[in-house]
């Protein structure tokens, strides 16, 4: 019912910039809180940031200080502003929506965008 469209991956170098965007798109639901998470290869996918349909954020300690996650109600997206990037900051990362439809929660999750930070 709900599907995820992620943007904004690609090769940065190192102190470098970008922004990923995620725009959630169908019907018959609203959403609460949504989330950035990355996943390294032979690593656990990891929270980098959420913000809650009340704009109360979380951060990973690693990206503390570098990275700004941001919503759009009105366009139901979630944006992530990712500075000074580091070369371990390189991973697929994804989007995470918390979302309710006749009075169920279920998470829902886009296909991914790899950012890969090198030289």
């Amino acid at each position: 019912q709900v599907q995820l469209a992620e943007s904004g991956g690609g090769l940065v170098q190192p102190g470098g910039s970008l922004k990923l965007s995620c725009a959630a798109s169908g019907s018959g639901f609203s959403i609460a809180t949504m989330g950035w998470y990355r996943q390294a290869p032979g690593k656990q996918r990891e929270l980098v940031a959420s913000i809650t349909n009340g704009a109360l954020t979380t951060y990973a300690d690693s990206v503390k200080g570098r990275f700004t996650i941001s919503r759009d109600n009105a366009k139901n997206t979630v944006s992530l502003q990712m500075n000074s990037l580091k070369a371990e900051d390189t991973a697929v990362y994804y989007c995470k929506v918390e979302v309710w439809s006749f009075n169920t929660r279920m998470n829902r999750w886009g296909k991914g965008t790899l950012v890969t930070v090198s030289s």
